[in-house]
């Protein structure tokens, strides 16, 4: 919960900012919001879920 929690808060801010410097308008920035909303729903969903779990895992286990 908490790595999704972060990476809905991540895509927000980068939305936002994209959004206040003109790269993306408000139109097709409510198209790609209900494309992951949409998205969230389908049988797809779970395997997203993993594949991000398993990014933020190897992320993590990156020692510098």
């Amino acid at each position: 919960m908490a790595i999704s929690l972060s990476v809905v808060l991540l895509l927000a801010i980068i939305l936002v900012v994209m959004i206040r410097g003109g790269s993306i308008k408000a139109g097709p920035a409510i198209v790609a919001i209900l494309f992951g909303f949409f998205l969230a729903s389908t049988t797809m969903a779970p395997s997203i879920s993993r594949f991000l779990n398993s990014i933020a895992e190897t992320v993590n286990s990156i020692h510098f």
